[in-house]
């Protein structure tokens, strides 16, 4: 896979001009690009189908978590909207993600649309042993994130979110072809720049580290948008990648 394409921008913003301002700035840079629950809500699924109708791979990031008929009948929408990937969470449960998957590969196939890359949520980034605790989640935190892993890949989705330090474990377990997306990436810059700071997340890495563990697609936010030349700042990104490769 080309360095660049690995690479998935965050849309963090509040609204849609801005958001095409960046996707303008940034589409030939990289991969694809992240709409997340802030920019959902500022724009709708209205801008949703405006990218991924001009050709750019969107990653809906909502994280669906909810009865199983909810989201099943959410993740229709997902796929007749174009997007390219979207997710739900894995502490769902079996049957809320097998019941998604059902239904949109049956839609897919009826109405003849593209099937997106369907992607379990395992443990959030920003969560470490202490946040799992307060929930009543006593299992280590590697040990509940493979464990959603192995359910998701039993439920026929496609891959999943997880933190860089998982990742290996989760290659080694579910072999080449689980879909691994990995957000906390943080690059290795100098210090002292403001758009290399771990900021909410717990379980970070750069991304050379990522990839040389097995992660298909980063998820970038911050250290991009944050940069004084965001082209610079993946610039930087993609040089880190290509020295493992």
């Amino acid at each position: 896979m080309e360095e660049k394409n690995r690479i998935i921008a965050v849309l963090d913003v509040d609204s849609a001009d801005i958001a095409r301002e960046i996707v303008a700035e940034l589409r030939d840079d990289v991969g694809a690009f992240k709409i997340g629950m802030q920019l959902f809500t500022a724009a709708g699924p209205i801008f949703v189908r405006e990218l991924a109708d001009s050709g750019i791979r969107v990653f809906l990031d909502l994280k669906y978590h909810d009865i199983p008929n909810t989201v099943a009948r959410a993740s229709v929408e997902a796929a007749r909207l174009g997007v390219w990937m979207f997710n739900m969470h894995a502490l769902g449960g079996r049957e809320m993600m097998s019941t998604a998957v059902k239904a949109v590969d049956d839609v897919c196939e009826r109405e003849g649309v593209r099937r997106p890359l369907m992607i379990g949520v395992t443990i959030l980034t920003s969560a470490d042993q202490g946040s799992l605790n307060e929930v009543g989640i006593s299992h280590d935190v590697a040990d509940e994130v493979l464990r959603l892993a192995q359910l998701t890949a039993e439920c026929g989705l496609d891959g999943i979110v997880a933190s860089p330090h998982e990742v290996k474990m989760i290659r080694e377990v579910l072999g080449p072809d689980f879909v691994v997306v990995t957000p906390g990436i943080r690059p290795e810059t100098e210090p002292g720049r403001d758009f290399a700071t771990s900021d909410d997340q717990k379980r970070v890495t750069s991304p050379s580290s990522a990839v040389a563990a097995g992660s298909d697609f980063l998820v970038i936010g911050r250290p991009i948008l944050s940069a004084p030349d965001r082209r610079d700042a993946v610039r930087r990104i993609v040089e880190e990648i290509q020295v493992i490769q």
